[in-house]
């Protein structure tokens, strides 16, 4: 059985700014791709998570692509910055155990 298309009877309204974010055709709601659908579709927390993940997959990339001597250097100070980290984690940890809880 063929179905017809149900027609979008919303009203999109402009943004504040008076300007359509997009391009008229994304304005009304057609033509974006699948990919942006789902990317929209996603919670803001996991469009996060994902972007951070992209961001350190680049720069991943990046650091292989140095010379060496460089390299050596972004690596030593990555893990100086990991240690600073794991200190400053254990110190917090440490405040909020000696916290009393309620005040």
């Amino acid at each position: 059985m063929i179905q017809a298309k149900k027609q979008n009877t919303e009203t999109a309204t402009e943004p504040e700014n008076g300007r359509p974010a997009g391009s008229g055709e994304e304005w009304l709601g057609r033509n974006r791709s699948s990919k942006r659908r789902l990317w929209e579709r996603l919670n803001p927390r996991n469009r996060k998570q994902i972007h951070v993940i992209a961001q350190a997959l680049a720069l991943q990339q990046t650091h292989a692509q140095l010379p060496e001597p460089l390299r050596a250097r972004l690596s030593a100070a990555v893990e100086e910055l990991e240690r600073h980290v794991g200190r400053i984690r254990a110190l917090l940890a440490e405040v909020a155990r000696r916290t009393p809880r309620g005040e």
